[in-house]
């Protein structure tokens, strides 16, 4: 057996395959290397410009102190005081923008930034401190009306609050949330004690990678435009309506306390305003899919090419009297190999697709060359460059359609493996591992003609 023909053939090929996948390594590490460089860009420009927003506004906060007894651990008893914060959601909240998005660029890498005016519109009704007014022990302080940002640093402008027909103008810091970042605006304690107020504003805001809103309201709407073509609508609720078209998107949220239960997670202490920990709106202003995920999904595929071209060598092999050598392999492997690097190397500076179709085209046409020498006729060289140029464009399309992915993917092995059984359906395997060559048996002869080697 350790003298069969075949035997020797199989393991070489099975040798070449691996000795191919130390290159597949290591190119699948130097595409997460300039990954790496491209997450360290995006995180410089963030750190210059401002991160991504999210945003919890208007709140209506009412700060108070309470006196109480404290037992100390000598058993005396000690008077001290404890503050608090009473927070105000409104009964309706509509919020309104249009961020524009627009690209920013450092040396060969390239993030998105986005920029523009939120509009706030609240009601507020029957807003009730009942419980705090009767307690003797409670002392109410000013109460303001707060903007929550998670980066204040984004604030290009804010027009002054207007509550009912009052313009306030906001102050800096949130007070008693020095945790978040925001801004405030005083609100006088007898407006309070109206039925019911509105209160709104602008906010000219700037920011990146995503956008959150908190729905904070009883009911919650909010509409967004904006000229950025590849949304993705994440967080805890999908947009009602959206319209995404090349010349950017519009989408409307909706929601209520009967969804989200908010209203449950304001209390009474100054160190837990749920900032982090509340359901939003929010979409994603950047690429979803950007040029170094695409090359690191084709590189996953290489052994598959590799392989494939490998399997055509070999069956090429056994249907004709020519002879492959293993270097012969890996000299074509190297060639598909060299495929990845040019991708990466050139969709850093072209676009993704453009440098697929010249990377491509260049391999095949290199293969495709030197297999007319080593197969020995042009038209078989022509015929494997084809053939590969083929599996590129069919790769193609698996790496642009994610949720057709898997079906296609199927679909294409499911069709070489057919392919390989037809061709092969009527070779005699034991004639090949005695070094006799592929003589496909005919159809109609004996049985112990066609399986004399079994026996």
């Amino acid at each position: 057996m350790l003298k069969s023909t075949l035997f020797f053939k199989i393991a070489a090929l099975l040798g070449c395959m691996l000795i191919m996948l130390l290159p597949v390594q290591q190119l699948l590490d130097v595409v997460k290397e300039r990954e790496r460089y491209q997450n360290q860009v995006i995180d410089q420009v963030s750190s210059i410009h401002s991160r991504a927003q999210r945003i919890m506004a208007p709140v209506i906060v009412v700060p108070y102190t309470r006196n109480i007894i404290v037992e100390l651990r000598n058993g005396e008893h000690q008077e001290a005081q404890q503050n608090g914060l009473r927070y105000i959601l409104p009964d309706t909240l509509n919020v309104s923008g249009n961020p524009q998005v627009e690209a920013r660029k450092v040396g060969l890498y390239q993030t998105q930034v986005y920029q523009g005016k939120l509009r706030f519109d609240a009601q507020f009704k029957n807003v009730s401190l009942t419980d705090l007014q009767q307690d003797k022990h409670v002392t109410l302080g000013r109460p303001y009306l707060a903007v929550y940002l998670s980066d204040a640093r984004g604030i290009r402008y804010i027009s002054p609050l207007k509550l009912d027909d009052a313009d306030i103008g906001f102050e800096p810091g949130t007070l008693g949330n020095g945790r978040v970042q925001g801004i405030h605006a005083p609100v006088s304690p007898a407006l309070l004690e109206k039925e019911s107020f509105s209160a709104g504003f602008d906010l000219q805001l700037s920011g990146s990678r995503s956008l959150e809103v908190v729905p904070l309201g009883r009911s919650t709407e909010m509409n967004l435009s904006s000229n950025w073509p590849h949304p993705s609508f994440l967080g805890d609720f999908l947009p009602d309506e959206r319209n995404v078209t090349a010349q950017g998107f519009d989408a409307k949220w909706r929601s209520t306390w009967f969804a989200n239960n908010i209203n449950d997670r304001f209390t009474d202490d100054a160190d837990k305003l749920p900032f982090t920990s509340v359901p939003t709106f929010l979409v994603n202003l950047m690429e979803p899919v950007d040029h170094y995920q695409l090359t690191e999904r084709s590189v996953k595929y290489a052994v598959l090419f590799i392989g494939l071209t490998f399997v055509a060598f070999f069956l090429f092999e056994m249907l004709t009297s020519l002879r492959v050598h293993p270097i012969q392999y890996l000299l074509v492997g190297a060639a598909l190999s060299v495929f990845y690097l040019i991708l990466l190397a050139f969709s850093e500076r072209i676009g993704f697709r453009y440098a697929y179709l010249l990377a491509a085209v260049a391999c095949c046409v290199l293969i495709g060359i030197y297999l007319s020498a080593v197969l020995r006729g042009w038209l078989r060289g022509i015929g494997f460059g084809a053939g590969l140029l083929t599996l590129y464009g069919v790769l193609y399309m698996l790496l642009q359609s994610t949720d057709n992915a898997l079906m296609l993917g199927t679909a294409l092995l499911f069709a070489i493996l057919a392919a390989i059984m037809l061709l092969t359906r009527r070779i005699d395997w034991y004639q090949i591992a005695q070094g006799k060559g592929a003589q496909p048996a005919a159809e109609g002869a004996p049985e112990d003609e066609r399986f004399r080697l079994w026996k």
